[in-house]
């Protein structure tokens, strides 16, 4: 107790709370001062506990503490877990119950705080069920939960933000080196291009330096398309192999669907189904029922003693002797017998191995079943949400003779069009050949025109060429014209308007 109230008078002389007490004048507090005190702590926690409680009657004084401690999830100690003799000592101020929640309220106040603060928005409001009947409270209500969900979220992501190690502070430390590096950058780049505009040719030269970072960035992005491009068909190539597999083992199926292996695998299946019912299952069926006899006969005897047991174990010896000097009297017997008992020796190893075998077969089979409803509930499922429905054997050979037919013609549009790009760089190339022609006759037809004196003579001739082009065209269209005009008049005097002569 003593180092209780050691720890309460420490935190107490501390900020924010500043009381300057020792043991001797806290413990002489009387009740109302003592519960001011707690008051005065709980303020510190809640900035609504902030009452003088001299201006509150006690009941509520008591009641408010009460409801916070809750809040708090605080749990009396000792004997005063009830409830109404915990409410009393409040009332009263009694220090058997007021000490102890000042030591643990002062042993966590930073983590109080917080949960006081998250009570406020957190703990929900206690609408009795025959209000929420009406449509414009349950709506409001509704309205109510929702912004408290949102409350948490945000509250969980500050609280992310807070533990993430960034601070205000030193984000302002870093904008602010920030913004230093940028004035210098800029004041560099003042002097590079000062230093830049006393060189010739400079803005050619900034051409060049942009034009070389354009190109830079073009390889790089060059390089991660073609880094995509090799992922891509690495992931194509994974694909090709799986569909030569599935194609390997559809080919395989399709070579065995004759008739002639259909045949004999059902005769094998009838035979397998056959020594089934006939042999394997009768056998154990009657096996199950001599041991479910035997476990009944031994269920409906009462319990052996030991001496019983000992009986039971002479009995067993007896036979396993008896049994032993049958088979040494069957092994002195003569060679026929000893031929016989190899022969049914052999059939008996040929019949266990057949019956491992007809196991393995059943097993395999339950598998396969069990695969292929797995297979079928897989295809459900993908056709459900929207995926590729497996085709069957002969839906995939239509589909590879139709893909055939397409590749064929696309090899074949693929050549042509192939044909027309060199066909295309011939005309091309020609074209050049007689434009560049045209241009050295035409410069050597200057120069004779420059020899002779009569510069010019060659445009001349092209603008006399081009005016006579145009004056032909400009008489064929009055020629036009003219002979509108005499359609015109005749049939002016083939049907002359009314009133005129």
């Amino acid at each position: 107790m003593s180092e209780q109230l050691k720890f309460i008078v420490e935190q107490l002389n501390r900020e924010p709370f500043k009381k300057n007490f020792n043991l001797i004048t806290f413990d002489s507090l009387e009740p109302i001062q003592l519960l001011q005190t707690l008051n005065d702590v709980l303020a510190e926690i809640d900035s609504k506990q902030a009452i003088d409680i001299r201006e509150e009657m006690p009941d509520q004084t008591a009641k408010r503490m009460f409801t916070l401690l809750g809040l708090l999830k605080y749990k009396p100690s000792g004997g005063l877990t009830d409830a109404s003799s915990f409410r009393q000592g409040l009332v009263t101020g009694s220090k058997p119950v007021i000490h102890p929640i000042l030591h643990w309220l002062l042993q966590r106040v930073p983590e109080l705080k917080k949960r006081a603060y998250l009570a406020r928005f957190l703990v929900k409001l206690d609408v009795p069920g025959e209000f929420l009947t009406d449509d414009v409270i349950s709506d409001t209500y509704h309205q109510y939960e929702e912004l408290v969900e949102g409350f948490k979220t945000y509250h969980k992501e500050c609280e992310q933000l807070r533990n993430s190690g960034f601070s205000t502070a030193e984000i302002r430390r870093d904008i602010a080196a920030m913004e230093e590096e940028k004035d210098q950058l800029i004041k560099r780049v003042e002097r590079l291009r000062k230093r830049v505009e006393s060189v010739s040719n400079h803005q050619r030269m900034l051409e060049l330096a942009r034009q070389l970072r354009v190109e830079k960035e073009r390889e790089e992005s060059l390089a991660h398309q073609k880094q995509e491009q090799k992922n891509q068909l690495f992931q194509a190539e994974q694909r090709l192999q799986r569909c030569q597999i599935q194609l390997k083992d559809l080919r395989q199926a399709a070579a065995d669907a004759k008739p002639e292996s259909l045949v004999k695998r059902l005769e094998e299946e009838i035979k397998f189904n056959s020594y089934m019912v006939s042999d394997k299952l009768p056998k154990e069926l009657e096996r199950m029922r001599r041991k479910v006899r035997y476990l009944q006969k031994v269920a409906s005897e009462p319990a052996m003693g030991h001496a019983e047991l000992a009986e039971l174990e002479e009995k067993i010896k007896q036979l396993s002797q008896a049994n032993q000097e049958m088979e040494k009297k069957m092994t002195r017997t003569d060679p026929m017998d000893d031929n016989l008992t190899l022969y049914r020796q052999q059939a008996s190893i040929i019949a266990r191995k057949k019956e491992a075998k007809a196991e393995e077969v059943q097993e395999s089979r339950e598998e396969l079943a069990a695969v292929s409803r797995e297979v079928s509930s897989k295809s459900s499922q993908a056709r459900g949400q929207g995926g590729v429905e497996i085709i069957r054997t002969d839906e995939f050979k239509r589909y590879v003779s139709k893909m055939r037919g397409k590749n064929i013609t696309y090899k074949k549009k693929r050549q042509e069009i192939a044909e027309l790009k060199s066909e295309f760089g011939i005309l091309q190339r020609t074209e050049e050949i007689l434009r560049q022609r045209h241009t050295a006759e035409q410069q050597q037809l200057q120069s004779l025109e420059a020899q002779k004196g009569i510069s010019g003579f060659s445009e001349t001739q092209e603008e006399l060429e081009r005016v006579s082009a145009i004056k032909s065209e400009l008489d064929e269209l009055k020629g036009r014209t003219l002979d509108d005009m005499s359609e015109m008049r005749k049939l002016l005097l083939l049907y002359p308007f009314p009133g005129r002569s």
